[in-house]
């Protein structure tokens, strides 16, 4: 019995190191898309460095050029992205 729970908490650290690139992989993601998002809007974003997310589809961004962001999705669907201090 004890060598089989150890086996399974074994089994359960494995599949968490797993899982931590996936997290990883949907954060640059996330900032890749907010990136695109601010550039379509004709705003200067180099790239998006951090993300802090507020709620559903509402974020606070910091570029690489230190230009800060309020990004989020208004009553109506529309994106908003307004420069932020």
């Amino acid at each position: 019995m004890k060598r089989l729970t150890q086996l399974f908490l074994q089994t359960i650290f494995v599949a968490s190191l797993f899982t931590l690139p996936s997290f990883a992989a949907d954060d640059e993601a996330l900032k890749k898309d907010l990136t695109s998002v601010i550039a379509l809007q004709g705003l200067p974003c180099m790239q998006v460095v951090t993300v802090k997310t507020q709620a559903e589809n509402n974020y606070l961004v910091t570029c690489k050029d230190e230009n800060k962001y309020h990004i989020y999705v208004n009553d109506k669907g529309r994106v908003i992205v307004e420069k932020s201090k």
